[in-house]
């Protein structure tokens, strides 16, 4: 992946990603309670919950995409609470989504040439726009070596819609990798993947985790508390317990939730 001295910087700055007191609410019904995270530099983590948690509407609103009611964000120290999306771009923020948003009429790369001049990287100046985008050899081989990074080097020309299901996932991770974010927010990425799919994508997220810094959210329990020593678990839009895996799997509140049997 491609690292600069700026990102160097911010790395090393701690913590990566702050989220305090945040809540909202929709037709006055508290979707997000109160909920506060931290995670430091070089560190990931994983949420998880039962549907309906308001797991996804906090990921919304780390990035913007919907305002909060009360509540602030920090990435990399400065708050962003009222910045738009882009803001939290440039700070190394990025994201997949629970439902696809790809351009089915386009190819591989040209989702992932989109996913550049969309996220600011490298931004172009004004008579760049003119240039055929192919032309463009700093974007052309960091699209190649972000496909490559996702196993989909030999599937740059073909069309979204003739991929399957776990090559489409494949693309989104490598949408959300293409601007080279420091932070990436992964929404359910096993979601609707076959067995041989789920193994593939769980050696990349482990992977990407040793590089990047991750906050995912996975109804996979096991391979949820595999990724990270750091866990979080909503439910009805609070945090309800905050720990390792080990105290989140004693955690009596997480055991009711989940119905866990106590086998001691």
């Amino acid at each position: 992946m491609i690292n600069n001295e700026q990102t160097t910087q911010k790395k090393n700055r701690k913590p990566a990603l702050v989220v305090k007191n945040a809540s909202k609410s929709f037709g006055g019904v508290k979707a997000i309670d109160d909920v506060s995270l931290t995670i430091d530099s070089g560190r990931s983590r994983v949420m998880i919950g039962p549907n309906g948690a308001g797991k996804s509407t906090l990921f919304n609103l780390i990035t913007g995409e919907i305002p909060l009611d009360e509540g602030r964000v920090f990435i990399y120290g400065e708050d962003v609470t009222k910045k738009a999306v882009q803001r939290r771009s440039e700070l190394g923020l990025s994201r997949t989504y629970q439902i696809s948003n790809l351009f089915h009429e386009l190819t591989v790369k040209e989702n992932m040439y989109l996913a550049l001049q969309g996220k600011g990287w490298e931004l172009p100046n004004f008579f760049s726009f003119f240039i055929p985008w192919f032309k463009n050899e700093k974007r052309t081989s960091r699209v190649k070596e972000v496909a490559e990074s996702v196993a989909l080097e030999n599937k740059l020309d073909t069309l979204v819609s003739n991929l399957s299901h776990g090559e489409q996932r494949q693309l989104e991770l490598g949408i959300a990798l293409a601007p080279d974010p420091d932070i990436i927010l992964f929404d359910e990425p096993m979601a609707g993947l076959s067995p041989s799919e789920r193994v593939f994508m769980k050696k990349l997220i482990k992977r990407l985790a040793t590089e990047k810094i991750i906050l995912a959210i996975e109804h996979d329990m096991d391979f949820a508390l595999s990724l990270t020593n750091d866990v979080t678990v909503l439910h009805q839009g609070a945090t309800i317990a905050d720990g390792t895996p080990d105290e989140i799997k004693q955690n009596e509140d997480v055991r009711k939730i989940y119905k866990i049997q106590n086998t001691e």
